[in-house]
């Protein structure tokens, strides 16, 4: 995903956001959580804007990749940004949190949660 990713860029073809959550995705699904986080963070250089899916995408490969401190660096770049916090964003950071016993920042996301009046589900319980 990353080699097809500097590919476009270097021949000149145009990049969008799209195909960039696209990429992130495929890195997460495959574990690739450095390579996912190296395409998020050249977006700005490519003058392209991450939105939620894009975070989302990042943020559930820092979970399989057992880094959940990067993963609350996102959703604090998240919240930076401007960027709209959903449900399964949440999840995702909560999830990677509770996979690495960091128990007290899951419950702190949930708290988090509440006060974003973002709706809670079955699976944010299951992942705190």
């Amino acid at each position: 995903a990353l080699q097809l990713v500097t590919a476009m860029a270097q021949s000149k073809m145009e990049l969008d956001t799209i195909t960039c959550n696209a990429a992130i995705s495929a890195c997460e699904k495959g574990g690739e959580r450095d390579k996912a986080l190296e395409i998020l963070h050249s977006m700005p250089q490519r003058i392209l804007k991450p939105n939620t899916i894009t975070f989302n995408a990042a943020i559930s490969a820092c979970r399989k990749g057992g880094d959940w401190e990067h993963a609350l660096r996102l959703l604090d770049m998240m919240q930076q940004s401007k960027v709209e916090l959903r449900t399964i964003t949440f999840n995702a950071a909560i999830s990677a949190c509770g996979e690495s016993s960091k128990w007290e920042k899951a419950l702190q996301l949930v708290s988090s949660m509440k006060q974003s009046a973002v709706e809670f589900r079955v699976i944010t319980f299951n992942a705190a």
